[in-house]
């Protein structure tokens, strides 16, 4: 019985932190960070939003323990904890770009 509690805890961890990736902006402040830290101000330029709507996302993503912040003079820096999601981008990528190929097909055929 623990085993079975001890594989649920495990799958709503991952739950989360996928959750905390589910939307596109989170997606690209973390390709965005895996090129090194970055500052709030960078973010919310590549982003193309506002600072509360940064912070927001950045919340959610740090709950999730995706990224860890620290302050630096008077800009907040964050990183990724996970640069292995280098690895999980390029899995999805490659799912979509199967699923391209499926939908190409269905609609030539």
């Amino acid at each position: 019985m623990k085993n079975k509690e001890e594989s649920r805890q495990r799958a709503e961890r991952r739950a989360a932190v996928i959750k905390a990736l589910a939307h596109p902006s989170r997606i690209l402040l973390a390709e965005a960070m895996l090129d090194g830290d970055r500052c709030v101000s960078e973010l919310r330029d590549l982003a193309g939003t506002d600072i509360s709507t940064i912070s927001k996302h950045l919340t959610v993503m740090k709950s999730a323990g995706l990224v860890v912040s620290e302050k630096r003079g008077l800009h907040q820096f964050y990183r990724l904890r996970c640069p292995c999601l280098t690895d999980f981008f390029r899995c999805v990528d490659l799912l979509n770009s199967s699923g391209e190929e499926e939908r190409a097909t269905k609609i030539a055929g």
